[in-house]
């Protein structure tokens, strides 16, 4: 893990802070950097069985949505996308297929499982529309930056000031709805998942565990 120690600077009570926010421009500076470990698309029940064997026992997971974009006034879709990023593998749920099965919404629900990401209360209250869950175990980093005093709040700010590397966002609003995932589409949901766990740990290590 890589803190961008150019940015951070220490107050009276020796608690790290970020004395400026992260221009666009010295974000763009940092190199890229994406999820290259395994990636599975879950779209089935028999690979939602499989893929929540393999999540069973993990307390931290990097979670997202990803949702088709809308482009006409009053247009809108469900999350086409859950992702949930462990320790090793990064799954992708499509649920145009799956809906949002009971096995998600129980793991959406545990508070034994840190849900980690950023901008998390719309993708809670949009899953939420698709099937009712009580949200327990969110940790939105945004939120946790702004009570470290870190001026970058968003995904991708983060990432450059917390990690030392950008993320691309270049497939942000494709079409999330396909029946069959590009590769590059993959390998853009399932980043996402993983930045948000990496941020989890990257903020408990620059300001403990008071922050959270």
């Amino acid at each position: 893990m890589r803190t961008n120690e150019k940015y951070m600077t220490n107050n009276d009570t020796d608690r790290p802070g970020f004395d400026r926010r992260m221009s666009k421009d010295e974000i763009n500076d940092c190199p890229m950097e994406r999820w290259t470990g395994p990636v599975s698309v879950i779209r089935t029940r028999d690979e939602l069985t499989a893929a929540t064997r393999k999540l069973a026992g993990q307390t931290l997971l990097g979670f997202d949505t990803e949702t088709r974009p809308a482009f006409k006034k009053g247009e809108s879709y469900p999350p086409s996308l859950l992702q949930l990023g462990g320790d090793d593998e990064v799954f992708i749920f499509q649920l145009k297929h799956l809906g949002l099965a009971r096995p998600l919404r129980e793991i959406l629900a545990d508070p034994a499982i840190i849900k980690a990401g950023v901008g998390l209360d719309y993708d809670i209250r949009e899953l939420k529309k698709m099937s009712g869950f009580k949200a327990s175990g969110f940790m939105d980093q945004g939120n946790l930056a702004k009570k470290a005093g870190i001026r970058n709040h968003g995904l991708r700010g983060l990432a450059a000031v917390l990690l030392g590397f950008r993320i691309s966002k270049g497939m942000q609003v494709s079409n999330w709805a396909r029946n069959e995932l590009t590769p590059q589409q993959i390998q853009y949901a399932a980043t996402d998942a993983w930045v948000g766990r990496r941020l989890y740990l990257a903020l408990e290590q620059a300001v403990g565990k008071e922050a959270a």
